[in-house]
């Protein structure tokens, strides 16, 4: 039986398996099978050495996104310029990666623009648009390159560590020609922006959005990502939506990504539709 696996540490959480299920009965993909298997990053390599031919693909979530680049006989141009692997598909000489968190991200910022914005030329939208990372890790590179995707020039990072952002960050920022800004997580909601990605996990959002509220910020015409999808809304989530902003969920980001994770490992695409709903019926029976 083809199986596909989502790893991770925690990995309880996932709603990946719901997602590729999901697909797999709306594509009529009954003979596919898809589990969940926590790996840390020091079990990783062994776990996958020891993987049977009915392994078709592997989900990867923290910790696994870079230490995967041990076990990839090639990379995808999208993975190796965000230094981060969410997607291990087997080949017949080995696996290939790649990193479909990039286009999870654009798909769903691009859904919450006005449908007179979706299509504008790149040049122009280039002319008049500005982005804002919260977190400098392994998404928050993911999320760059996907704000340039959607015309920026002009990033800010906000990051509890600035020095250790701007390290992590900088070099992809020049090879995008972008202009990057990092700042303390403190003063992340005095950057003018038109698209906030969160990268942060619940804690650290939760901290992000008590800032927002202190300085009462206007977020009037921003569209704002939220990766986190658990205890929706998350209190960012509401901050910002209190604040002005058309906030859009992780889960969003996670069906777009599920979509190029099912079609690279099945090579079938499924209907986005289909994922949402079963998405959202698992959030809310948690």
């Amino acid at each position: 039986m083809p199986t596909a696996l989502v790893l991770g540490a925690p990995i309880a959480h996932s709603l990946s398996p719901v997602l590729h299920r999901a697909a797999y009965a709306a594509l009529g993909l009954s003979d596919w099978r898809y589990d969940a298997a926590e790996v840390d990053e020091a079990a990783f390599v062994s776990f996958v050495a020891g993987l049977g031919p009915e392994v078709r693909g592997l989900s990867l979530t923290m910790p696994l996104k870079e230490v995967a680049f041990e076990v990839a006989e090639t990379v995808s141009d999208r993975a190796r310029l965000a230094g981060a692997i969410n997607t291990l598909v087997r080949t017949p000489t080995g696996w290939a990666a790649d990193n479909t968190d990039i286009a999870g991200i654009v798909a769903a910022l691009k859904a919450a623009l006005p449908d007179d914005l979706r299509d504008l030329d790149l040049v122009h939208r280039r002319s008049r648009r500005t982005g804002l990372i919260v977190g400098a890790g392994a998404t928050a590179r993911s999320a760059m390159i996907a704000l340039a995707e959607l015309g920026c020039v002009r990033v800010t990072a906000a990051a509890r560590n600035p020095t250790k952002a701007l390290a992590s960050l900088s070099a992809l920022a020049d090879r995008l020609n972008l202009e990057l800004t990092v700042r303390d997580l403190d003063y992340w909601q005095e950057s003018k922006a038109g698209f906030i990605v969160s990268t942060v996990p619940a804690a650290g959002g939760a901290v992000a959005a008590e800032i927002l509220a202190r300085h009462l910020t206007n977020l009037s015409g921003v569209r704002m990502l939220d990766v986190v999808y658990a205890d929706w809304p998350t209190p960012l989530a509401s901050a910002s939506h209190a604040a002005g902003a058309t906030v859009v969920s992780g889960l969003d980001m996670l069906v777009h990504q599920a979509v190029e994770q099912v079609e690279l490992m099945t090579g079938r695409r499924p209907d986005w539709r289909d994922l949402m709903e079963a998405g959202h019926a698992a959030v809310a029976a948690r």
